[in-house]
């Protein structure tokens, strides 16, 4: 599943697994998880929406794989 989460619904800091950076609040991201089925909104993580649309060559950090 994925979101996009404007700028104005933006009011928390996060990292982004793809580059392992904040992203501040105010900032559009893009949040995504697994299907409930597979993991369920427990495991959705935030990302800057650039690395998102590059995740498929770059993947995650590290830190969250």
């Amino acid at each position: 599943m994925v979101r996009t989460v404007p700028a104005v619904q933006a009011t928390k800091v996060y990292r982004c697994p793809g580059c392992d950076h904040e992203i501040q609040s105010g900032i559009a991201h893009v949040v995504a998880w697994p299907e409930a089925e597979r993991g369920g909104v427990d495991e959705r993580r935030h990302w800057h929406t650039g690395c998102w649309k590059a995740r498929a060559r770059r993947g995650p950090t590290r830190r969250w794989s």
